[in-house]
C-alpha cells in the first residue's frame, strides 16, 4: 500500500488495508515515521496481517523540518512535499525488492511506480480515494497527460465535457476553473503536474480500484471503463466503523474532560437538531472566510458543534474567531479547537446536518448516518463532489459570488436553515436519509470488498 502523504489519502488507504486484512490478506503499508504517529491504531487482531513500513522521507529544501504531510505545510509548499515523495522512490524500491509483494496498490502521486513494478514483474493497481465522477469528468489519460488536446481554457472546465453523454451538472464553477487549469494541469515546482502523475499511473496499471459503488454513481463507473480502457473495480465506500463512545477524545486539544462535556452537551440537544461543522484537517480557510462562517452560524439561530483547527494566520485560539462570538453563541453552540472524534460525533442522535468542504471521506462519514449536507467546497475535487450531491438532491450549496467565489454570512445562514428546518429543504432531508441505505449498509460494502479480494487472488 502506497498512499500520498495527505490524511485524506492515508486514512482511506488504511481503511482499505484493514478491509483486506479482515479477508486474510497480508498488507505492507508504506508510511513516513511522523505520519505513523498520527494515524489511527491498527486493530489488535489484525496487527499480524498489517505491517506499518516506516521509511524516512528524504529532506528537501523548502520543506520545513518534520513536515511529512499536507497538513503540516502551506499550499505553496505542497510541491516540495511531492519532491520529497518522488525521492522516496529508491527506499521504496529497496523494500519491494526484498519483500516481493504480489500486488502494489498505490495512489495518484507515484507516477514512477511503473518502473518499480516492471523491474520486479509485480502488477500494480491505482486506488482512487476520489469517486468515479471526478475521474470521469477529467476524461481519458491522454487528455490528462496532454491537456492541450482538450483542456484548452477555463471555460471548458465550467461545463460537462463532451464524453459525458448522460445528463450531468458536474463541472467547476467559473471562478474556480482558472485555478484548476493552472494548479491541476500546470507543471509545479516538483516538475510533474498532478494530471501527468495520474495519467502515467492509469496508463501503466493493471486495474483501477475506486472508493465508490454502482448504487451511488453507476453511470460514472461504467463510463470510466470506456475512458480508461482498464478494468474498473469499485471497492465500496469503506465507511469507517463507529467506535464505542469514549469519555476521552484521545489526542483532542481539551482532552478527556472537554470531550466528556461535549458529548454531554450533545445528549441534551433534541434529535437531528445540531449542525456539525468541520472542514477537515488540511483545509486552509482565510480569516474572512472563518469569520463569515462564524457569523453565519450565529445568524442561523441553529445549534452547532464546530471543530476548528487553529488557522496558520491566527495568533492563538481566541484570534481564530470573531471577538465575542463564543460568548454570544454559548447557548446555541460549541467550538472545539483541534482534533475531534468525528465519526463518534456524527453518529450521535442529536446531529442532523453537516456544513463542510465536501471532501469524499467526509461525505461517506456523513451519509452513512443519513445527515443532510450543506456544501462549501474549497479545492479541486470538492467542487465536483458538491455538484453531484446537489444534482442528487442530498445537499444544499452555500450561495457564492459568481466572480470570485466569496460567500457572505447571510448565504451560510440561508443554506443551513434550508437544510435543517425550512419546508423547502424537506426533500433534501428525505433523500439524505435514503442515502444511509447505501453508505451505511455494511453488507453491501462488504460485498464490494469481497469482489476486490477475488480479483486480487485470481491475479
Amino acid at each position: 500500500m502506497l498512499p500520498y502523504l495527505a490524511f485524506g489519502h492515508m486514512i482511506p488507504f488504511l481503511h482499505l488495508s484493514t478491509a483486506l486484512a479482515n479477508s486474510g490478506i497480508r498488507v505492507s503499508y508504506i508510511i513516513s515515521p511522523e505520519n505513523t504517529k498520527k494515524l489511527p491504531s491498527i486493530p489488535p487482531h489484525l496487527s499480524p496481517l498489517i505491517q506499518m513500513v516506516q521509511l524516512p522521507l528524504p529532506h528537501v529544501d523548502g520543506l520545513p523540518d518534520g513536515a511529512e504531510a499536507n497538513v503540516d505545510i502551506s499550499m505553496d509548499q505542497i510541491p516540495y512535499l511531492k519532491i520529497a515523495y518522488d525521492l522516496w522512490k529508491q527506499p521504496i524500491m529497496h523494500f519491494i525488492e526484498h519483500n516481493t509483494p504480489d500486488w502494489i496498490i498505490h495512489d495518484f502521486a507515484p507516477y514512477w511506480i511503473s518502473d518499480i513494478a516492471r523491474e520486479f514483474n509485480i502488477p500494480h493497481i491505482l486506488f482512487s480515494i476520489f469517486p468515479a465522477s471526478v475521474y470521469s469528468f477529467f476524461g481519458p489519460p491522454e487528455y490528462l497527460a496532454e491537456p492541450s488536446k482538450y483542456w484548452t481554457s477555463p471555460e471548458r472546465l465550467s461545463s460537462p465535457p463532451e464524453w459525458i453523454t448522460f445528463p450531468s451538472t458536474v463541472a467547476f464553477p467559473s471562478y474556480e476553473a482558472p485555478y484548476v487549469l493552472a494548479g491541476f494541469f500546470g507543471t509545479n515546482a516538483s516538475g510533474v503536474s498532478d494530471s501527468k502523475r495520474i495519467a502515467t499511473c492509469i496508463s501503466s496499471c493493471k486495474a483501477v480500484a475506486i472508493r465508490s459503488c454502482k448504487e451511488y454513481e453507476g453511470q460514472h463507473l461504467d463510463l470510466l471503463e470506456t475512458l480508461f480502457r482498464k478494468t474498473i473495480i469499485p471497492v465500496g465506500l469503506l465507511p469507517p466503523a463507529v467506535p464505542e463512545r469514549r469519555k476521552s477524545g484521545g489526542g483532542g486539544a481539551g482532552g478527556e474532560e472537554e470531550w466528556e462535556a461535549t458529548f454531554k452537551w450533545l445528549d441534551e440537544r433534541k434529535p437531528n437538531s445540531v449542525v456539525f461543522v468541520g472542514f477537515g484537517s488540511e483545509s486552509k480557510l482565510g480569516k474572512e472566510e472563518v469569520y463569515e462562517i462564524a457569523h453565519g452560524l450565529e445568524l442561523s439561530g441553529l445549534h452547532f458543534l464546530w471543530i476548528l483547527r487553529k488557522p496558520m494566520w491566527a495568533v492563538d485560539d481566541n484570534d481564530a474567531l470573531p471577538l465575542g462570538f463564543k460568548t454570544r453563541t454559548e447557548s446555541k453552540g460549541k467550538v472545539c479547537m483541534g482534533w475531534a472524534p468525528q465519526v463518534e460525533i456524527l453518529s450521535h442522535q442529536s446531529i442532523g446536518g453537516t456544513l463542510f468542504h465536501s471532501g469524499w471521506s467526509s461525505i461517506v462519514e456523513t451519509l452513512q448516518f443519513g445527515h443532510t449536507l450543506v456544501v462549501l467546497p474549497l479545492v479541486i475535487d470538492q467542487s465536483l463532489n458538491a455538484a453531484l450531491l446537489v444534482e442528487k438532491v442530498v445537499a444544499v450549496a452555500v450561495e457564492r459570488d459568481s466572480k470570485n467565489g466569496s460567500f457572505k454570512r447571510e448565504s451560510i445562514a440561508r443554506a443551513l436553515k434550508k437544510a435543517m428546518v425550512d419546508v423547502e429543504g424537506e426533500r433534501v432531508r428525505v433523500r439524505a436519509r435514503e442515502m444511509k441505505k447505501i453508505f451505511g449498509d455494511i453488507d453491501l460494502n462488504q460485498d464490494y470488498i469481497d469482489g476486490f479480494v477475488r480479483y486480487l487472488k485470481k491475479g
